[in-house]
């Protein structure tokens, strides 16, 4: 991957980084997907992981970075309701762990405008 394109590898990064925890840790995932899901949460845990490594390997091969990096911001505004879960599961949490929960709600706005500027960028 060219120089020029450190966004696009960081992208691609962390979307395969989140997709192999989705595997390697999925407990901590099946609790924040949305009741009103059907079917398990383990099903949307591991269609998750599958899709974030999918767009993150779209993101970080040139010829399918525009596509993977607008898949990317789909991605991102499409687990919003899980955060929002997270946030309202765990606001009886102690201080450091509520904040935590509430800090990944606006943190969803850059990530998307992330992924659209490296679309932008392909």
């Amino acid at each position: 991957m060219p120089a020029r394109f450190p966004s696009a590898r960081a992208l691609g990064g962390l979307l395969i980084a989140a997709g192999v925890a989705h595997f390697a840790a999925p407990r901590q995932f099946d609790a924040i997907v949305p009741r009103a899901l059907p079917g398990s949460p383990r099903s949307w845990t591991y269609a998750s992981g599958a899709a974030e490594l999918a767009v993150g390997a779209a993101v970080l091969a040139p010829r399918t970075r525009a596509a993977g990096a607008l898949a990317a911001a789909g991605l991102f505004a499409a687990v919003f309701p899980a955060n929002v879960k997270m946030a309202y599961d765990w606001r009886d949490r102690p201080e450091p762990w509520r904040s935590m929960a509430l800090a990944r709600l606006p943190l969803q706005a850059p990530l998307v405008l992330w992924a659209l500027r490296v679309r932008r960028q392909a």
